[in-house]
């Protein structure tokens, strides 16, 4: 094959992508500062720098004039940031949540909902989240046409092609037709990945796991998942099901895939049902026998020791679950997720010491700072992952991207 025409092209996209990952790294450079990192020379800097003007992928940053300086400064040059956004989604059972972040992975906006109760159709359901990805994108004044990519998390087992895995009892909540009608309804391209290994990108992003490039994160609300970055690539197993705690049942001390959230609610349920009149009675009132996570835990912390035995039985069992990850991928963190995290600070000293028994030099434990919106900040990572690989074959949305009002709030 005849390379000579195309080799020109090569030539300039790879130069283009030199200053681009520079750019992207610092806040602004003069053309000197992009020759010293990319030993181009000036005129081809000047070139590739105009080029990526013209792109959209850059911007003219203020010279700031020294004292006694004279004639023109030096032209700076930034990453434009602006130039496109992505949205994350976390589609859980009950509420989907999103985050819209620009491409520096600064956020800029994001909504919470409910979806109908029960759950609604599957209609119902991707029409919820439609409308959750619009409000968040209105609410941030961001145009639908200048979205680069989106990438939604589910509590589903996803194929290695992003497709959502069958055989799995709760897959008609997330087989949705959302990879389709977002990219053809609204031109965005979709990733659809696993909950609990979304997790996992966003703990080494901007979480406990930052920099570390062996770890884990469970998420522990409803139902066990485990999301493993290993030599700091994220592990998906030839079927997508690394990480997956199915077997849960042939682990004694274990029985299945009852998360903390869950467990804490029925031991905590079953205490009142056998009688018992402390402070998690005094949580629930007197009219019911259903108890929620949050209530145990408070009940804990005031010294109810009901719920301190129910909390040291939930710890004493999450230490096998932890055991059994860190002996099957031997992590340096693993880390607490799920809408128990904020509480599960109260199992790590007993999950640490029981680890011990189980695993020689055992990880290190953490619980997740990041909330609610720890599946959502990884579907950002993962969508700006994608874009950043193909920065130079996208095309910027309309410009202004952002509308006035939101750059100059009044």
């Amino acid at each position: 094959m005849d390379t000579s025409a195309s080799t020109p092209q090569l030539l300039r996209r790879t130069n283009l992508r030199s200053v681009l990952d520079v750019l992207r790294g610092v806040p602004s450079a003069t053309g000197t500062d992009l020759i010293e990192a990319t030993g181009l020379t000036r005129a081809t800097v000047i070139a590739v720098c105009d080029d990526l003007i013209a792109r959209g992928w850059a911007r003219e940053a203020p010279s700031p004039r020294t004292g006694g300086q004279k004639g023109r400064p030096a032209r700076r040059f930034e990453f434009n940031e602006s130039a496109g956004f992505v949205l994350g989604l976390d589609v859980g059972l009950a509420t989907v949540r999103v985050m819209v972040s620009n491409l520096a992975g600064t956020v800029v906006g994001g909504t919470e909902s409910r979806f109908p109760h029960r759950g609604g159709t599957p209609a119902d359901r991707r029409s919820a989240v439609i409308a959750a990805a619009r409000k968040a994108l209105s609410d941030a004044a961001v145009q639908e046409s200048s979205v680069l990519g989106v990438a939604l998390g589910i509590a589903a087992q996803v194929t290695p092609a992003g497709g959502i895995a069958p055989g799995q009892e709760l897959a008609p909540m997330f087989d949705l037709g959302l990879t389709e009608e977002f990219s053809k309804g609204f031109g965005w391209p979709v990733l659809v990945e696993n909950d609990a290994k979304l997790a996992a990108l966003a703990e080494r992003w901007r979480g406990a796991g930052a920099n570390e490039k062996n770890l884990a994160v469970i998420l522990a609300g409803e139902r066990l998942g485990t999301g493993v970055i290993e030599s700091g690539r994220l592990v998906h197993g030839a079927r997508g099901r690394a990480g997956t705690m199915g077997g849960l049942e042939l682990v004694e001390g274990v029985g299945n895939q009852d998360g903390i959230a869950k467990l804490a609610r029925l031991w905590g349920t079953a205490a009142l049902d056998a009688g018992h009149t402390g402070m998690i009675r005094e949580l629930v009132g007197t009219q019911t026998n259903r108890v929620s996570a949050r209530y145990v835990f408070e009940a804990a912390a005031a010294g109810d020791g009901t719920a301190a035995e129910i909390l040291d039985r939930i710890a004493r069992r999450m230490a096998r679950v932890v055991a059994l990850v860190s002996t099957f991928f031997d992590p340096r963190l693993i880390v607490i997720g799920g809408a128990v995290a904020a509480s599960a600070t109260a199992l790590l000293p007993v999950m640490t010491e029981e680890l011990a028994h189980y695993v020689p030099d055992p990880p290190r434990l953490a619980v997740s700072e990041l909330g609610e919106m720890l599946v959502a900040t990884g579907a950002v990572r993962l969508a700006l992952d994608y874009v950043e690989a193909r920065l130079l074959d996208l095309r910027p949305g309309s410009v202004p991207a952002v509308s006035p009002e939101a750059e100059n709030p009044a």
